[in-house]
């Protein structure tokens, strides 16, 4: 099939809007992991025996326990609410094809 000079493929696809909220929620959920991580290794450490790390939050082995399950919960929040943000920057919104053949990039 030839195919003309003043063919754009490009044209077959609309032009789909910014995904800086994407971004953003991405970054936000990136330092909400972190703080869970921050929040577990803290809670970990004073329910082992070491220094308070918190101050009088986690001094006492319940508040180290709290301290770690809310550390738990701020970590699988980030991790969800990043692989969400991914999967909608990934998402092509141009042509419908079936999730099974589209390429694995993550």
């Amino acid at each position: 099939m030839k195919i003309s000079d003043g063919f754009d493929a490009r044209r077959l696809r609309p032009k789909g809007r910014s995904n800086w909220r994407s971004r953003l929620s991405a970054a936000f959920a990136a330092l909400l992991a972190t703080f869970g991580v921050l929040l577990i290794m803290a809670g970990a450490a004073s329910l082992l025996g070491h220094a308070p790390a918190l101050g009088d939050l986690n001094a006492t082995p319940v508040g180290s326990a709290v301290a770690l399950g809310v550390g738990l919960l701020t970590l699988w929040f980030g991790v969800w609410l990043w692989r969400r943000s991914r999967r909608r920057m990934r998402h092509g919104h141009g042509l419908n094809i079936a999730p099974h053949l589209m390429k694995k990039h993550d």
